[in-house]
């Protein structure tokens, strides 16, 4: 199966973000963004981000100490081999205005013009480039990392949780932390203190679980006879 294809079975929300997520890192995944025309290599197999199961979260500094938030909505689908995990891939698609900080009147500020400006950047992609082996379990996954209208090139670390059989398919984990800079990303507003330092840090810790599945494909079903 082609990875289009299968992003578009998602439907209208096949939405960020590899492990974030080849976010290996994965992101999610957006309908109609683009997507990889080739199939799957052989030998490896396209699973699916569990949403439910995984989560996509951020931390930055307020003051002395860090808040936490998260993206609710995003999807996305890892390509894996572990026999060959230079073939993998990944694409992820987050919806910007699904942040949530559990503070609704923060969140509506982080979706406005001075932060994310969901209206004009209503989403943040990432899509692999490449990927290289570190050890057995460690993946470095460089690829194409959008946010606020910007797209830099990031190479991130990511754990691979390892494999298992399920329910007739097979579930495989995936995971990371790493920082950005948002002011890298034109997300540059802050307040200074009279103290002289500045009411929020630039540094943004991302940390990205996925649980993903894959699914063996179905057999074709057999013509009925006509009834004559």
């Amino acid at each position: 199966m082609q990875l289009q294809s299968f992003l578009r079975s998602f439907g209208k929300v096949a939405v960020v973000t590899v492990l974030v997520a080849g976010v290996p890192v994965v992101a999610s995944y957006a309908q109609g963004a683009a997507a990889p025309a080739a199939p799957a290599p052989a030998g490896a197999r396209i699973y699916g981000i569990d949403r439910s199961h995984s989560h996509l979260g951020f931390s930055i500094r307020h003051l002395l100490t860090r808040v936490d938030g998260r993206f609710k909505d995003f999807a996305g689908a890892v390509v894996y081999d572990p026999k060959a995990p230079e073939k993998s891939s990944v694409e992820v698609t987050a919806q910007a205005t699904s942040i949530d900080t559990d503070t609704p009147n923060r969140d509506n500020d982080l979706r406005s013009e001075n932060f994310f400006d969901v209206a004009k950047f209503p989403t943040l992609s990432f899509k692999s480039t490449s990927v290289k082996a570190v050890s057995p379990t460690k993946l470095d996954v460089t690829g194409d990392f959008t946010m606020h209208g910007v797209t830099k090139r990031i190479t991130v670390p990511v754990e691979v949780m390892g494999t298992l059989p399920f329910r007739g398919g097979e579930k495989a984990g995936f995971a990371t932390t790493f920082t950005l800079d948002r002011k890298d990303y034109s997300i540059t507003w802050n307040r200074a203190l009279d103290t002289g330092s500045a009411l929020l840090g630039d540094e943004v810790t991302i940390n990205i679980q996925l649980e993903t599945g894959w699914e063996p494909p179905k057999p074709a079903e057999t013509p009925k006879p006509s009834g004559r």
